[in-house]
């Protein structure tokens, strides 16, 4: 198990450029709402609906990463294909709505001026 040098939870210290931050909250419920959408439509059988709904996370997660190039604290590298899942997938549906709605997305958007 990797030892974060800011601890899990510290999602801040690695979101903190105001170009990135509104990149995230534009492209993160893209992340969402292709993932949601690809599974409801494959539990109907829509298998294309299913396919094209899985573009959305996959543009999501290259603007992320456009975004992230733009940070002074670079995410850590992957660990490999399932630590890229793992942090992927909770960072989508768990850390980034947190970093929301906790009110620190807004304190780190002011503190970027």
């Amino acid at each position: 198990m990797r030892v974060y040098p800011h601890g899990v939870d510290d999602y801040g210290h690695f979101h903190k450029n105001k170009t990135n931050l509104i990149m995230h909250l534009l492209v993160v419920p893209l992340f969402v709402v292709g993932i949601v959408y690809a599974l409801l439509a494959a539990m109907q059988g829509r298998w294309l609906a299913a396919v094209l709904a899985l573009l959305l996370p996959l543009v999501s997660i290259a603007v992320q990463g456009a975004g992230h190039k733009k940070e002074p604290n670079p995410p850590l590298p992957f660990d490999g294909p399932g630590d890229f899942v793992k942090r992927i997938f909770s960072e989508q549906f768990y850390k980034f709505p947190k970093f929301v709605l906790s009110g620190e997305w807004l304190r780190a958007v002011r503190a970027s001026r």
